[in-house]
């Protein structure tokens, strides 16, 4: 049985040379040059910009994976990391990674685009990490023409994509288990200072060259660590781009982010365990195939995700919803999540403590004299600036065997120094716009930073202008690098 797509083709702007075909196809096929070359597709052209055809399932490749009773074009509902990429029709590669601390993780390679672009040249590296709860899957989640590791293997760079630890595609161990709670007792910190250079050094090492880093979400936060904690592993990054980046979580407003937030310790414990958190389970695959699969639920679906993150619902490509609930939420550990919490409840703290010393310098203002006033000001105000910091572990044995100090350390993103351009949105519940605010004076080598006003947290991955208002731009200032 044979399934019918019709597919449309979008012009592409001349950023992507070498590329010598300037169409790119919506569909799993290379760009149009008729049936003769690729025996999969049965018919011909119907018109200059609509290409109707016949996918058979007798092709040798991809589509001879795909599960009995799941249509072809849905195929990723069901697919791991790189079934979805070679379902695509591009080149994949998985290479495994341990840190120092013994996690194993899993990188995910698209070294050239579908064209091939001189497969054997030497091309720049791109390293993209995913945020908060998600995998690599998220760069290549929509269609090839919407999908920012899809667009850059096109442009003529490597594509490489981190898995953090605790996450669906990273949850091995040298020798844990993830039964155990020792596997599971790791923060944002290990995320930063382990996971992250054994990726990247790990890329440099095989291929010889820097990088270009590209966060989203936690992947910023990850990189603001990393890169002002290790000045080393800096020096292998030429530029960081920053989608939706979060460091500061004082003015959040996902209400479902803030009552996890709020939630008392001792209820925490109680509600959360001390393992992990929101793997990918059996309910995912359910709401993906059977609920969030037609032109009716998957609006509700989508428009339900989107509302936690920050709504737009012109920008979000309801097609692919199911996609989306099928792998996310992909796990994470416990006390990352407390992080956030800690973090945001050290800067409600540091607040309520600012308006308190306001008041009593105003007092003071009246009957002493103005240097004192002023030097009590300023302390008050150095003391009260919000703050990025490691996981309390609760007690000075504990954070010592983590951190080699008893008190968690502060990050101080000042200290960075890789060239930073940045893409924020207005409509970010998460990445709110007051907290980019205070972020962007802190980082020293910032080269670009672009106010998008109708994009929510997820827009900047998966929303359907994310190449016209996004990845075209990072595609064109990593050309013009030297």
């Amino acid at each position: 049985m044979a399934l019918t797509e019709e597919c449309q083709l979008q012009k592409l702007p001349d950023l992507f040379y070498p590329n010598p075909n300037p169409t790119s196809s919506l569909c799993p096929t290379l760009p149009l040059v008729g049936p003769q070359f690729y025996p999969w597709v049965s018919s011909a052209p119907s018109s200059p910009s609509i290409f109707h055809f016949t996918v058979t399932r007798g092709f040798q490749g991809a589509a001879e994976e795909i599960p009995a009773g799941i249509p072809l074009f849905l195929q990723h509902r069901s697919s791991t990391k790189s079934q979805i990429i070679r379902y695509w029709q591009y080149p994949v590669e998985e290479h495994e990674v341990e840190t120092e601390d013994s996690y194993i993780l899993i990188l995910i390679r698209i070294p050239y685009g579908r064209m091939g672009n001189n497969a054997s040249a030497r091309r720049p590296i791109v390293f993209l990490q995913h945020g908060l709860l998600v995998t690599s899957i998220t760069w290549v989640s929509n269609l090839p023409n919407n999908s920012l590791g899809f667009l850059l293997a096109d442009a003529g760079f490597d594509v490489w994509m981190g898995n953090s630890r605790g996450t669906t595609y990273s949850l091995k161990h040298a020798f844990l288990s993830t039964h155990s709670k020792q596997y599971w007792a790791f923060s944002i910190t290990e995320l930063a200072l382990y996971d992250l250079p054994a990726s990247i050094d790990y890329i440099v090492k095989k291929t010889g060259q820097k990088i270009y880093y590209v966060g989203h979400s936690q992947g910023c936060t990850l990189g603001f660590v990393a890169f002002s904690t290790l000045p080393k592993l800096a020096q292998e990054v030429k530029v960081f781009f920053a989608l939706a980046p979060i460091f500061y979580v004082q003015k959040i407003r996902s209400l479902p982010f803030i009552l996890l937030l709020r939630l008392p310790k001792p209820l925490s414990r109680v509600l959360l365990g001390d393992k992990d958190f929101l793997p990918v389970i059996a309910l995912n695959k359910f709401l993906a195939t059977f609920i969030c699969n037609n032109d009716v639920t998957s609006v509700i679906c989508g428009q339900t995700i989107f509302a936690v993150f920050g709504f737009d619902p012109e920008n979000l490509n309801i097609s692919r919803t199911d996609v989306y609930v099928a792998h996310n939420p992909a796990g994470t550990s416990v006390w990352n999540i407390l992080q956030y919490s800690q973090t945001w409840e050290h800067n409600l703290r540091s607040k309520e403590k600012r308006s308190t010393c306001i008041s009593i310098t105003d007092v003071l203002r009246l009957c002493t004299p103005v240097l004192f006033t002023a030097l009590l000001r300023y302390t008050f105000y150095r003391k009260i600036q919000p703050i990025f910091q490691g996981y309390d572990w609760g007690s000075p044995n504990q954070n010592l065997a983590h951190y080699n100090q008893t008190i968690p350390p502060v990050y101080n993103v000042s200290t960075m120094e890789v060239p930073t351009a940045l893409w924020s949105g207005l409509r970010d519940l998460l990445a709110d716009p007051k907290d980019v605010s205070v972020l962007i004076p802190q980082i020293p080598k910032m080269i670009y930073h672009k106010i998008l006003p109708v994009f929510d947290h997820l827009a900047f991955i998966w929303g359907i202008n994310g190449p016209q208002e996004i990845y075209y731009e990072i595609i064109k200032m990593i050309k013009g690098t030297p």
